[in-house]
């Protein structure tokens, strides 16, 4: 059932591993890379949500959740060829968006999956197996590069604005095995059918008595109307200022003024009564949320700020703060490249072996407790990059950050799927991946603003701003009440 999410992580991690490294060859500079990225977590911010609602209301002969598993990967392994192939800057972020929305069919499902398939006593077990095989696939993808380069003596420096061939045939086989893995989850699993679900004694779990409120035209128009000013102003502020200001502020503005806008289209369709339809559900359930999912809601924004910080940054801080190069053409930056791909396969190594320990971890505290001390150990971790001199010993803190991954990947989906209907897990699934995606949105907005403004252009200080971040989201999820507690 976990098997084919290796293969989903093997795409990611050579994405988030090395897509800067391709951004940069095509001629872009770090300052402008968030604004290349954050067409991944756009692209999760509507597909993943569309993906969860058909999932729950789709039923076909191979199931409802399998079909998209494959159709997803077969597009993203595609994807996986083309993308260090690219041409120029502008064609790779094209791909990275294509890649990234592919991926997203194909794994929005799985965390569903989980939720459909086993009682609610083993989703906690059954959400640490998914993040054992996600470390699996990540830890060999992320260092793919390195041991192309070291072991198998393909080159990994090219002459300049061309990918290396250590990078492109990295990808070619991380296309083969995302689709191989899935592959194998969609032929050796069962799915249940809607009626089996529903005959389970635990196919509902409680909710702690929370009501559905229907949330009416005028609280829409009234809602929407103050978040499209605001988005508005800021724009126009921006604009006022963009000397002194970072362009990529811009995306902060048009992510308030576009929420503004959905909730006046949900208004709009709320006067005609219009709202059997999968945008009113996402955007009524979006403002129906069980508590303790709003509460983890705080804890996954400041959790996933800091790992978007690392996959954009860490390129640029380890080869400018370690290895003093910034030449994409240098032996060194290259070096520094590649050790970058070592440190990624680290962390999701330890998150292998994290993922076999908490379990054990939540028996002797509780997932609260585990999830506060794991995140603590990732925040630390990235404040540390600032203080160590040596690459070598970068190591150590990415042992914290492989703890920090594997619970940020496991705990709070444990958590949340006991407090979700069966009849809406996928939607529920999907909107909760928009407080993954609107904290990368927010990084992809001021973190280069941070850096330059602030931080006199140092990259390194945006894995420390990180830092800060996860330790705040490990105290937040003292906040959340768990109700086997």
């Amino acid at each position: 059932m976990c098997f084919g999410f290796m293969g989903i992580q093997f795409g990611f991690a050579l994405q988030n591993a090395n897509v800067s490294r391709v951004f940069q060859t095509l001629g872009a500079d770090y300052n402008n890379m968030a604004l290349l990225w954050v067409a991944a977590p756009i692209t999760g911010l509507i597909v993943q949500p569309i993906i969860g609602y058909l999932s729950d209301n789709t039923w076909s002969r191979m199931g409802r959740r399998r079909p998209f598993f494959l159709y997803g990967a077969i597009a993203a392994s595609l994807a996986l060829f083309v993308m260090p192939n690219s041409p120029t800057l502008w064609v790779a972020a094209g791909m990275l968006w294509i890649m990234d929305a592919s991926i997203n069919v194909s794994m929005e499902p799985f965390r569903a999956f989980v939720g459909d398939m086993l009682p609610r006593k083993q989703r906690a077990l059954g959400y640490a197996m998914q993040s054992f095989f996600i470390g699996v696939g990540a830890v060999v993808a992320s260092a793919l590069p390195w041991m192309m380069t070291n072991w198998m003596g393909v080159s990994n420096v090219a002459e300049s604005g061309k990918i290396p061939d250590s990078v492109k045939f990295a990808f070619y086989a991380g296309g083969a095995v995302f689709f191989l893995a899935v592959l194998w989850t969609v032929l050796r699993t069962k799915e249940y059918s809607p009626d089996e679900l529903a005959s389970f004694d635990d196919a509902e779990p409680e909710q702690g008595g929370q009501q559905y409120v229907e949330r009416g035209a005028q609280q829409y128009f009234r809602s929407g109307s103050i978040w499209l000013i605001v988005g508005l102003v800021l724009a126009w502020l921006i604009d006022a200022n963009i000397e002194k200001l970072d362009k990529n502020l811009y995306l902060l503005a048009g992510g308030l003024a576009c929420f503004g806008i959905a909730q006046l289209i949900a208004g709009a369709l709320a006067s005609k009564g219009k709202q059997q339809n999968g945008f009113s559900q996402v955007m009524g359930d979006l403002f129906n949320m069980p508590e303790a999912m709003k509460k983890l809601a705080v804890v996954q924004f400041f959790s996933w700020f800091p790992l978007f910080a690392m996959w954009i940054y860490t390129t640029a801080a380890v080869t400018s703060h370690h290895y003093g190069s910034t030449d994409t053409t240098s032996v060194l930056y290259n070096q520094g490249a590649d050790w970058v791909g070592v440190l990624f396969a680290v962390y999701n190594g330890v998150s292998i072996i994290a993922a076999i320990l908490i379990p054990v971890m939540v028996k002797f505290t509780n997932l609260r407790l585990t999830h506060l001390f794991n995140l603590a150990l990732g925040g630390v971790g990235f404040i540390s990059f600032l203080f160590i001199q040596d690459p070598v010993w970068l190591i150590l803190p990415m042992v914290g950050v492989g703890f920090a991954w594997a619970s940020i990947l496991s705990v709070p989906y444990a958590i949340l799927s006991n407090a979700l209907p069966v009849a809406k897990m996928g939607l529920f699934m999907g909107i909760f991946n928009f407080f993954i995606v609107i904290p990368q949105i927010l990084a992809a907005s001021i973190l280069g603003f941070v850096v330059t403004k602030i931080f006199d252009g140092a990259p390194v200080f945006a894995l420390v701003v990180g830092g800060v971040s996860m330790l705040i989201a490990g105290l937040m999820t003292l906040r959340v009440k768990i109700q086997e507690e």
